[in-house]
């Protein structure tokens, strides 16, 4: 009679025992082990954008590397599976699918650029998985409210404005764009119009070309067709150096300004003699300045091969939202937790940059200045 008790409790133990390792797995979160918190990350390590991307993952590589020699977050470490997507947009949702399905990551992080990023979408909604900092500042990231985006950088319409602000400013009113083909530039030229609009000033000119295909030539004859004194030139580095060296060389002085995308040492280098004069805007704080950001990003880039550009304080940064974030959430971390963690970070300084997010508001910063590239070859604020 005991001993059948006693096989009774056993039995019964052990479905105890499965329920609970049944249970535990139930609740286990993709990415996520004792130990460990696995990110993904689709973007253009090899094509027209590579170069602002080798810096960006610089500058978030060595905050994640910093952040895991100093114990991780709550006890995890940070590891980044990157694939490359060629800043092509079908290659892009590919990499997010294995990145989701087969590699089962925790959230995806810092994607290049508007065509690549809005792709995402779909999959984001489907399985419920937070894209962290896309490194582009199209509308259509922000609005509508898209619950699984996080921006960080602010939008590229806000960047514009501050180029037509500027130019009137100092009394230049014809003021033209030339922009891509994509969405990246339909966004921009929407925030053109809209600036031009509000300061009561009207197009010089808007000039478009192929994503895949510029006519650089056809380019430059639109402009000497304008009344264009400035330009703010929207497109990748390679085909914006290769407009603005084929609009210097042909004689034209208008004033010219790029966006931050093209916020790089290489964009700088690419241009040679005729990088002096160009402006560019800028969406996060100079990594040289005696901030308190500023300080940070030299403390954990000290002994590096991390570059002192704007574009590697944009990965930085980027990454550090990201670990505020997973620190907030807890060791009991999930998505929807993330989420919400991220959710309450309202007005919070991280040191140079102040970040609101909220449940109806996911923009993250509103940082945007000009700079201009000196005969040192620099960027002057």
């Amino acid at each position: 009679m005991r001993k059948k008790n006693l096989n009774h409790l056993i039995a019964g133990l052990s479905l105890s025992v499965v329920a609970l390792f049944t249970s535990a797995i139930a609740l286990a979160e993709d990415g996520v082990t004792d130990s460990t918190i696995l990110l993904g990350q689709t973007v253009g390590v090899t094509g027209p954008i590579a170069g602002a991307v080798k810096e960006m993952q610089a500058g978030a590589n060595a905050y994640f590397a910093y952040v895991n020699k100093n114990g991780g977050v709550n006890g995890r470490k940070i590891e980044l599976i990157t694939l490359d997507d060629k800043f092509d947009p079908t290659q892009a949702y590919k990499n997010a699918e294995t990145l989701i399905k087969k590699d089962h990551v925790f959230a995806l992080f810092q994607s290049r650029g508007t065509p690549t990023s809005e792709i995402l979408f779909p999959l984001l909604n489907e399985h419920k998985i937070p894209l962290i900092a896309p490194s582009t500042g199209a509308v259509v990231m922000h609005q509508p409210l898209h619950r699984y985006v996080f921006n960080v950088r602010a939008k590229y319409q806000d960047e514009v404005r501050k180029a037509v602000e500027q130019f009137s400013t100092i009394g230049l009113k014809e003021v033209g764009i030339i922009h891509i083909d994509d969405s990246f530039g339909h966004d921009a030229l929407e925030g053109f119009l809209a600036a031009e609009n509000s300061f009561k000033l009207k197009p010089a000119a808007t000039i478009k070309f192929d994503r895949l295909k510029p006519d650089v030539a056809a380019v430059v004859h639109a402009v000497k067709a304008s009344n264009a004194k400035a330009l703010i030139i929207v497109g990748a580095a390679p085909v914006t150096a290769d407009i603005i060296k084929s609009l210097r060389t042909g004689g034209n002085t208008a004033q010219i300004m790029t966006l931050s995308n093209n916020a790089t040492q290489g964009f700088i280098d690419s241009l040679g003699p005729h990088a002096v004069g160009i402006m560019v805007s800028q969406v996060m704080p100079a990594p040289n300045l005696a901030t308190q950001l500023g300080q940070e990003f030299k403390q954990v880039t000290k002994g590096t091969t991390v570059p002192e550009s704007y574009s590697a304080m944009e990965g930085f940064v980027s990454a550090k939202v990201l670990v505020e974030g997973l620190k907030k959430s807890g060791r009991g971390l999930t998505r929807d937790g993330f989420v919400r963690a991220l959710e309450s970070m309202h007005k919070n300084d991280i040191g140079g940059i102040l970040l609101t997010y909220g449940e109806k508001d996911h923009s993250g910063s509103e940082f945007v200045e000009l700079t201009i590239i000196n005969r040192d070859k620099k960027f002057l604020r």
